[in-house]
């Protein structure tokens, strides 16, 4: 048990957030011994996913931090004369501003629960009064299944030291990992066996909601597993960082994703599609045949402008916006530009940035399908367990629930040489990894943390109706104030397992100004209808109706320099939580800059070894033949992934 870990390792990573993950993931592959530990009870941090009912036990979690009570000192006296500590906080305060609607009919009988639940919890979960959630504003206080570990993987997660037991992860997806390429489906792993894609989860057809029938709050428990809500809502680029980096540590194996089928657009009140591949484009009835040639006139140079700096020089002072209207460019398909392609707005960027994301977002066209963009299935918090397989596949060592009292730092040399955890066990290393959130006050005082805003919505149809129901969609709302940001809206279809059949789970963020209700509740009422018992029958409604509805703000600490922390020592190294931006590449960034720092002439997450090259005394198989074979097979695994992936003859970039 976690009691009984080793007293010395190489890297203790404190916190299982992506950055933390690919570093452990990168430093148990080099050969170093890491340990990782989290004193949540699941994987992920701020970039976990829950079922529903996972979702409300992390929100009764959070209202009740504010009651712990330290616990005791005991770990002070083991601190020596030549030593001092840095405390390390007990309380999570990244989550600010919650507040919870229900509009879906609360017909909750006292024996409905979470169908598969493990534990049943009598917990209810309070809400915010509000005018416009009517009668159903509250949650109900009715007996729910909230299991704080039931999150969105059947695997138990149990701290533990042994590797593999401290990773089974997703065993659903795990066995059904190989996917064909229907429904816009792409598969990140490298497959022999084929399975279609009904097959992946054994029960998806047994949750088949009638179209027209009422969606009740009690089916919504009922089918709570069937949700994996992302506490932050990202996207990958297809040509991003994140993607490179899987494909090439090989880590793509323990995931699979989907493309992203349409990109949107919110103009003059309504909700339209963009289209943004040349296909796309030649079919587009909302252009008239001048400005199909004008936009792909303008997107080919985009994906050449630094060759042709005469196009673009006289303009780099002004913003992207203006320099639009010096195009020959309708205001039509300037907005398209400017909001869905570039996705930036009026003020944000300059006419470099402008035509940086431009090409960004057309070099990652057609290399999965028709958008730029894939999402992982059962949502963003997978990808931060796959990297701790992978470390836990070399090595690394596991432990959740485990909580660390301080680190302890020698007063001479000024660096950190232990920690002491919640067991008073002092595990010596040479190098720590700690998230933000886990400093204390004192470290922190100095620094001036942005914020998110979240919103996290159930709804009973798509923004934008279409033949098929299977449809996920990224959608930019512009600001309409100055001084506040676009709101970034991700659409999710039951095909990505994270909601069940006949809903869809939409994401709303953007950069706070307010709190997060006060940011993206103005958004969520031009997009959607509170779901009322006398609109049920008339079938004509415009927008999609509302069924449950969070609002949070988190934190973002990404981009704050080192120096703003107080006293850490040099072998102290800070991950941040996730930012507000649509990739993953910050994370990547600060992991492999991070590694670099730790093992500074060590391959960041190279390909593991075949197991076929591999040579075990006694066998009889030449070094020299297998050494010039094991390089092409290892370099052999990226093309191969890569045909999965839709792009056999580009290797990443």
């Amino acid at each position: 048990m976690a009691d009984n870990l080793p007293s010395e390792f190489d890297v203790i990573v404190i916190g299982t957030g992506l950055p933390e993950s690919i570093i452990a993931a990168a430093c148990s592959r080099s050969g170093q011994r890491v340990l990782h530990v989290d004193s949540r009870s699941y994987y992920g941090g701020n970039w976990a996913s829950f079922s529903f009912s996972g979702l409300l036990s992390w929100l009764k979690e959070y209202q009740e931090n504010g009651d712990i009570v330290n616990e005791s000192s005991a770990w002070q006296e083991q601190i020596l004369e030549n030593e001092e500590a840095v405390a390390l906080s007990r309380k999570d305060k990244t989550i600010q501003h919650v507040e919870i609607f229900c509009y879906a009919s609360q017909d909750l009988h006292e024996d409905v629960e979470e169908a598969g639940a493990l534990q049943k919890n009598h917990a209810s979960v309070t809400s915010v009064n509000s005018t416009e959630a009517a009668d159903s504003a509250c949650l109900p206080t009715e007996d729910e299944s909230l299991s704080t570990t039931s999150c969105e993987m059947p695997a138990e997660q149990t701290p533990s030291s042994d590797p593999e037991s401290a990773l089974e992860v997703n065993d659903v997806e795990a066995t059904g990992e190989k996917e064909n390429h229907r429904d816009d489906k792409t598969c990140v792993l490298s497959t022999s066996e084929e399975e279609t894609s009904e097959n992946v989860p054994p029960v998806e057809d047994t949750a088949e909601q009638p179209k027209k029938s009422r969606i009740t709050y009690s089916q919504i428990i009922k089918e709570g597993r069937r949700f994996n809500i992302d506490l932050v809502s990202k996207l990958l680029y297809s040509r991003g960082l994140l993607i490179d980096l899987l494909i090439k540590s090989n880590v793509s194996r323990y995931a699979e994703f989907k493309n992203i089928t349409r990109i949107l657009a919110f103009r003059e009140g309504r909700v339209e599609q963009v289209p943004c591949s040349r296909a796309d484009v030649f079919n587009s009835k909302q252009l008239t045949m001048v400005e199909k040639r004008m936009l792909m006139k303008f997107l080919t140079f985009c994906m050449e402008y630094e060759e042709h700096p005469e196009e673009y020089k006289a303009y780099e002072e002004i913003t992207f916006s203006e320099y639009l209207k010096t195009q020959k460019l309708t205001p039509n398909l300037q907005y398209f530009v400017l909001h869905s392609i570039a996705m930036t707005s009026e003020t944000a960027s300059s006419t470099i940035d402008g035509l940086k994301a431009t090409k960004n977002f057309l070099h990652c066209l057609g290399r999965y399908g028709n958008t730029p963009f894939l999402f992982p299935l059962y949502g963003q918090g997978e990808l931060p367990q796959c990297f701790c397989r992978m470390c836990a596949v070399f090595g690394g060592i596991y432990c959740l629930r485990h909580s660390v009292q301080c680190l302890v730092v020698d007063k001479e040399s000024r660096k950190c040489k232990a920690i002491i955890d919640q067991f008073g066990q002092r595990i010596i290393s040479k190098h720590f990894l700690v998230e933000d959130s886990y400093f204390s006050e004192n470290t922190c005082s100095h620094v001036q943390y942005r914020q998110i805003s979240r919103a996290v919505l159930i709804t009973d149809r798509s923004v934008l109706k279409t033949d098929s129901d299977q449809q996920i969609s990224i959608l930019t709302v512009p600001a309409e104030e100055p001084g506040t940001s676009a709101v970034r809206v991700i659409e999710l279809c039951s095909s990505t397992m994270t909601c069940m059949k006949g809903t869809y789970l939409v994401h709303l963020t953007c950069t706070s100004s307010k709190t997060a209700r006060e940011d993206l509740e103005p958004v969520v009422q031009k997009l959607f209808t509170p779901y009322t018992e006398m609109e049920i029958e008339n079938e004509e409604v415009e927008k999609p109706r509302l069924l449950w509805v969070l609002y949070f703000n988190m934190r973002d600490s990404s981009d704050i320099s080192r120096n703003s922390y107080n006293d850490l020592p040099s072998n102290v190294y800070v991950c941040s939580g996730p930012d507000c931006g649509l990739g993953n590449d910050n994370a990547v960034k600060q992991a492999e800059t991070l590694f670099q720092q730790i093992c500074p002439n060590e391959d960041f997450c190279p390909p593991p070894p075949n197991p076929e090259d591999i040579i075990l005394d006694g066998d009889s198989v030449q070094p020299e033949a297998s050494e010039s074979s094991a390089i092409p097979e290892a370099n052999s695994e990226t093309p191969k992934e890569s045909a999965n992936l839709g792009n056999p003859e580009e290797p990443s970039e």
